[in-house]
């Protein structure tokens, strides 16, 4: 939902007071939060960018409805029915490189439970509508990515 920008400042201060999100603690780390992007980060660029060199053709961050569930898969080969996430270490909690936050752990705690719990029913969800999912993390070396990528497509 949009909201002016004008009173985009308003509803964060609403929902800081209401405690549905904690305050930032600087201005600094509310713009370094804002910049977070949902799409085109730069290990997805990278990752699109050499399948697209290497001749493989993809929808990026189409929207598919399957059985009531949204999902939004990074990049969706769907002739082949090829779902690939670019999986963020901290935001979807990687076994190698996630690490649990020491600031505002009531917020962030149950928010990095609910990601991977969602993570968990996309996968099922794809799965049961017949496909394939790749779920490469952000640290994984670019030809390793490709492989699991080719690997799903063959």
């Amino acid at each position: 939902m949009f909201v002016p920008e004008d009173n985009a400042a308003e509803a964060r201060e609403r929902a800081h007071a209401n405690g549905l999100y904690p305050a930032p603690l600087n201005a600094g780390r509310s713009r370094n939060m804002q910049a977070n992007r949902r799409r085109d980060t730069k290990p997805e660029v990278v990752l699109r960018t050499a399948l697209h060199a290497l001749g493989y053709r993809y929808r990026k961050d189409l929207l598919l409805r399957l059985d009531g569930v949204r999902v939004r898969p990074d990049i969706v080969f769907t002739k082949r029915r090829v779902a690939v996430f670019v999986d963020g270490c901290f935001w979807h909690v990687c076994p190698q490189h996630g690490r649990q936050p020491t600031t505002n752990e009531w917020y962030w705690t149950p928010k990095l439970r609910r990601n991977m719990e969602r993570d968990q029913r996309v996968n099922d969800t794809l799965a049961e509508a017949g496909w394939s999912v790749v779920r490469v993390w952000e640290h994984v070396p670019l030809d390793d990515a490709i492989a699991s990528v080719r690997s799903a497509l063959e």
